[in-house]
């Protein structure tokens, strides 16, 4: 028997990357303190970050396997998360037109009744076209931009913006599927 499976999460991309796999959910959304911590590297805030959400559905859950997820997009050192507003959306594409940038995504296995738990992290290399200044307002005036990390989603209008990617395509939406069915196994989820 397939035991529950609660998504630590309110992304609707998530949870339709989710349904895609035919996987059957729950939704206990997790709110964590996503404050960076002094020397952390951007692969380990978001995997701290990912595990802080797993705990708290696995608390709350009391049984089940938990899924949990943080996506980061990283440039140089800097790690940029969602836009606070319109500007900063706009400044954090212009920061991207032309250039690679990493989109790291954490994922949390957890047994909610053990509270055993499995992280792993799946990166991929994401170069964007260049952009005009002209293209960068049209974006951000769809408002698409404002829930995403580095201000953009691949799966929408934002494909326009890039150029082409190195790794996982899942992964850069905010969930990495292939790793994620890795990970389920573990648990003895097979999907």
């Amino acid at each position: 028997m397939t035991p529950k499976i609660i998504l630590a999460s309110n992304s609707p991309r998530r949870r339709e990357l989710l349904r895609q796999i035919g996987l059957s959910f729950t939704v206990s959304p997790a709110d964590v303190d996503e404050s960076i911590l002094p020397g952390e590297s951007p692969e380990d805030y978001a995997v701290r970050v990912a595990l802080d959400k797993a705990r708290i559905a696995a608390v709350r859950a009391g049984e089940g396997i938990v899924i949990a997820a943080d996506t980061i997009v990283v440039v140089g050192d800097s790690i940029l998360g969602k836009p606070a507003d319109a500007r900063e959306a706009a400044d954090m594409l212009a920061l991207l037109a032309g250039k690679e940038h990493r989109v790291v995504t954490s994922l949390a296995v957890m047994d909610a009744g053990t509270a055993r738990s499995v992280t792993r992290t799946s990166v991929t290399k994401v170069w964007f076209r260049d952009l005009t200044k002209r293209e960068i307002e049209a974006y951000v005036a769809t408002g698409e931009p404002m829930d995403k990390a580095g201000a953009y989603g691949i799966q929408e209008r934002g494909a326009l913006l890039v150029d082409r990617i190195e790794g996982c395509y899942s992964n850069v939406v905010g969930l990495p599927l292939s790793l994620l069915g890795e990970m389920l196994r573990e648990f003895d989820v097979n999907l």
